[in-house]
Order: structure tokens, then sequence, then C-alpha cells
């Protein structure tokens, strides 16, 4: 019954007018009375940010925040895998059944989130993390690894809550939430990261075209919270002993590459 409910609240207030509204909102000076106070209720890092907080001229400069220069520290070991984002861990480990994973009750499909039979055989066996971004984070995401972009596509139109409720009462967000797709090529193998849109505001924005990326560069930005899941080919890495509920900050060691 919570499920149903949940679900009914969530189409209610996901029409796309409501979504357009919001977004021109965040995006106008009339959210700018609301940088303040959003910043003291999520409790947002004023020292790391690259500008003062009172610059921000709307909610949506400061979703996209940049950072200081410095504030994140790159693990660049050749092996180190890293963390894409700020975020907490929701889940780790090894696809099931070869293409799936489970989560809050809910199983995911390869096949469905990537939308190709081709591409989930490609990860089979393989190892997957699902990171979340709260809207108190900071939201650019970034290289894992040093790497060749092999393919970026996007799927999906809306987006519906990726948070504790909608993993659990959703019908499973992370494969039908709009979302874009980067797969790198790392030593012949290999991996993809899900960058999957929140509920309303549904913004992911692509700030680096180039084929050749280096760990920790700048891939594209986040508006308000998300959701990443990082797929990794079969023997193509390691995760650390990460558990679920940890935070990570990006650039911090998630993982080490099997050579």
């Amino acid at each position: 019954m919570k499920k149903i409910f949940f679900r009914m609240c969530v189409e209610l207030t996901n029409h796309r007018i409501s979504s357009y509204l919001l977004k021109k909102f965040a995006t106008s000076s009339l959210s700018k009375p609301l940088v303040v106070p959003f910043a003291r209720t999520f409790d947002l890092n004023q020292e790391e940010m690259e500008r003062p907080l009172l610059s921000y001229k709307n909610l949506h400069e400061l979703f996209t925040r940049n950072l200081k220069v410095g504030s994140r520290e790159v693990d660049r070991r050749d092996h180190a895998i890293v963390s894409p984002v700020d975020g907490v861990v929701a889940q780790v480990g090894q696809l099931n059944e070869g293409e799936s994973f489970l989560i809050k009750g809910q199983v995911y499909k390869l096949e469905e989130m990537l939308e190709s039979q081709k591409k989930a055989k490609e990860y089979a066996n393989g190892q997957y993390v699902v990171l979340y971004l709260s809207p108190s984070h900071y939201h650019r995401i970034h290289a894992p690894v040093t790497a060749t972009v092999r393919e970026r596509w996007s799927l999906g139109k809306k987006s519906y809550p990726v948070n504790e409720y909608g993993l659990t009462y959703g019908k499973r967000p992370l494969s039908r939430n709009f979302r874009i797709i980067t797969e790198v090529e790392v030593n012949a193998k290999s991996l993809a990261l899900v960058k999957v849109g929140a509920m309303n505001i549904n913004t992911i924005e692509l700030t680096n075209q180039k084929q050749n990326v280096e760990k920790g560069e700048e891939l594209g930005y986040f508006s308000f919270g998300s959701t990443v899941v990082l797929l990794a080919e079969e023997g193509l890495l390691q995760f650390n002993e990460l558990y679920a509920g940890q935070s990570l900050l990006m650039g911090e060691s998630i993982g080490e590459l099997i050579l």
C-alpha cells in the first residue's frame, strides 16, 4: 500500500510543466533569497566553495558550484580507481545472475538500464557501485580513471526520486529515469558511468566532450541531487571494502585496476 501511495504522489508532482516551472525558478533571481537558508539547512561547507555564498545569484548556481582549487585530492596512483563524485555508497558488489543487481528489494537489469542487450552482456559478472548525491553534496562529476571514451548516450525522459524512499517504493528509478551514460575503455575493458537524473529539475549537463579523459577531470554536473551507477566489466577492477552508507569524496580511492 505504501508503494502504491508513494508512486501516485510522485506521478502527481512530476508533470513536465511543474518540472519546467521549478527549473525556471531555480535558475532565476527569484530563488536568490533561498540561497542562504538552503546552505544552512543542508549545512554546506562554505569554506571550500569557489565563491562567497552571497555571490550566488540563484539556487542553480549554488547547486552546481565549483570548489576552490585543492579542495579535493585525487589519488594519482596508476592502478587506483577514484570516486567520480562526492556521495554516499548505496550499494556495491558483483552483478547477480550475470547482468543484474538487487537494491532496496528491487531487481535492476542492465539490459533495461542501458537499453541494450549487447551492452549488458559486456558487463556480465562484472562489478558495480551505486553512489547517491544528496542536495548537500558537491554536484560536479569527474573521471574515475584515465581512459578513452568509447561512447556517450542518453536515455529516458522523466525522473523520479532516487533517495531512500524512491529506491524502496519507486519503479526501478535507476533504470527508468532520464540518464546519460559515458562508457570508457581502460586496459581494453569497459567501464560505464550511468548518471541518473533526480526528480523535477532533472538536469544532467556534460561539460567535457573529449575522447581522452584524465583521472579527476570534470565530465559534467547534476542540478540538485542524483545518483551515479558505476559498472565495470569482469576482470577490470576490484573495489575496496566499501559499505552501504559510507561517505566518499571525489578523488578518493574506491578500488584498484586488476593488472
